[in-house]
């Protein structure tokens, strides 16, 4: 009988870069495992080097296409680079498709490339629940970029600005896109924005609507103001990825010149610790249900009290019996 790789047996060698220790770790995070919290918290003390960017938008915009070609950029320059690709889960198992790890086969044989794809297992916002650890893990082990490409679900996709330096947000031509973007508060977290598939006839439309669109918000120009660019790619020609890898150090470089990079590390740390607690919370609520609320429901469906006040008084029971 195989017996599991203790998490802390797996701290040294995903320190030192070893590609099979590091998913070992991932998949110990994403399955929650008591066992591992030690070994993430040391993890957690050696990552802080690497630059942690978003890569997020509609679906069909082209992001895991983009993804792939901007590697390869990464790669020509001597950088390394991991990709956390976060996919939809199935609402019945909880697996993911794997889709994006599939189309980026042929950068995956790499071992300057390391690429993880992660199930959303229900979670809003576009992230898994263990991207944020993964991300550590990536960045403890040395990696120069750690890539989160988000699932793509648009409306729900702006958690990714809590958990990146640098987000960007890709577009494609016809798509309606500068109608998302306003909807859904895309336009404003994004630090790039691309329009994909420039190879597109629309595509310049798309670009000109954009930079309207930023213009109509910009503040006033200074040295602590960083103005959003709109590059246009074709990922598939390999046109102007290597501008949007050098626009991505310029911003890196002004929020470190500028000092925002402690108001985005702040930011992201409070994102975190309040996801934590909700998931501590929400497991809590889970373990007591039973014993507590049958009780409360029989009470609530006589109209003998309201929902708001059974739920005040639910949570004072799990806090009671918590402390007991």
């Amino acid at each position: 009988m195989n017996v599991p790789t203790p998490s802390g047996d797996l701290l040294a060698p995903v320190l030192a870069g070893k590609a099979r220790a590091i998913a070992r770790l991932i998949s110990r995070a994403e399955m929650g495992s008591p066992e591992c919290l030690q070994t993430l918290a040391k993890i957690y003390r050696s990552a802080g080097h690497a630059h942690v960017i978003g890569i997020t938008g509609v679906p069909g915009s082209g992001k895991s296409t983009l993804v792939r070609s901007f590697a390869q950029a990464v790669r020509r320059e001597g950088r390394t680079i991991a990709v956390v690709a976060i996919d939809p889960s199935s609402p019945f198992s909880g697996g993911a498709i794997l889709g994006d790890r599939i189309r980026m086969l042929e950068i995956a044989r790499d071992p300057g490339v390391f690429i993880r794809s992660m199930a959303t297992r229900g979670v809003l916002g576009g992230l898994a629940r263990a991207a944020l650890d993964a991300v550590d893990i990536l960045d403890a082990a040395g990696f120069d970029l750690v890539v989160i490409e988000t699932v793509g679900v648009g409306q729900d996709e702006v958690d990714i600005v809590q958990a990146a330096h640098s987000t960007v947000v890709v577009s494609a031509p016809g798509l309606g896109d500068d109608v998302q973007a306003i909807k859904a508060g895309i336009l404003e977290i994004a630090d790039i924005h691309v329009v994909s598939k420039a190879d597109r006839a629309d595509a310049n439309k798309t670009v000109t609507d954009l930079t309207q669109m930023l213009a109509m918000g910009l503040p006033e120009i200074s040295d602590k103001v960083w103005v959003t660019p709109v590059l246009s790619i074709s990922a598939l020609n390999d046109d102007g990825v290597t501008g949007l890898l050098v626009s991505l150090d310029k911003h890196r470089a002004f929020l470190h010149e500028s000092g925002n990079i402690s108001k985005r590390s702040r930011r992201i740390a409070a994102h975190r610790i309040l996801m934590i607690a909700e998931e501590v919370i929400r497991e809590r609520l889970a373990v007591d249900q039973s014993q507590v609320m049958q009780a409360l429901l029989d009470r609530v469906l006589a109209r003998e009290v309201d929902p708001h006040s059974a739920a005040v008084e639910f949570l004072a029971r799990v806090n009671e019996n918590a402390s007991k």
